[in-house]
């Protein structure tokens, strides 16, 4: 009988030990500093409103930056701690996965060049077409490049033509940042 009281107790109370301590701290304007990496979540960027900073996957380590424009678009930065090297590809193959689920339909695969001119990073990225409506065709884009020690990790969803350069202002903002406040 004592047992079971102490194995119930440890039952209910494993929750508040698993969690871990908020892998953001408060920057300025509003901007949430990920602790482990020096990379700044900024409150905007560019019509892009921050709506979340938080922990996103304990095994892996990943934490993430989700963002929302108007006339629903939305991007999220995803951060993830390397032991080795990085393969875009083969990280977000899960998303790949989903996407391709719920009807997706890859229309693109490239390697693209974002982030500071003088040091250029090359960013993987696959685009999908989810859904067209009128003169708009909806799209996901996931991107992934490895800068230092980190796997750094952007999504978009936009429309086509409407949100593609704010899809593009979001992504060069994430990766020329990316490159200059990663520290390790």
């Amino acid at each position: 009988m004592k047992t079971s009281l102490i194995f119930c107790a440890l039952l209910t109370a494993s929750p508040a030990l698993a969690q871990t301590a908020d892998p953001f701290t408060d920057g300025k304007d509003g901007a949430k500093i990920h602790t482990a990496s020096g990379f700044i979540c900024p409150a905007k960027i560019g019509p892009f409103e921050r709506d979340a900073a938080s922990e996103s996957d304990v095994l892996t380590g990943a934490d993430l930056c989700s963002y929302a424009a108007l006339d629903g678009v939305y991007g999220t930065i995803t951060l993830t701690p390397l032991t080795g090297p990085y393969d875009a590809k083969a990280a977000l193959a899960p998303a790949f996965t989903e996407q391709e689920g719920t009807g997706g339909t890859m229309i693109s695969e490239t390697t693209i060049t974002l982030g500071a001119k003088t040091a250029p990073l090359a960013v993987f990225a696959r685009t999908y077409r989810t859904a067209h409506a009128e003169s708009l065709e909806y799209r996901t884009l996931f991107a992934g490049a490895q800068v230092k020690n980190w796997a750094v990790q952007a999504t978009v969803e936009y429309a086509d033509p409407r949100d593609t350069a704010t899809e593009k202002d979001f992504l060069n903002a994430v990766y020329a940042d990316a490159q200059k406040e990663i520290a390790q």
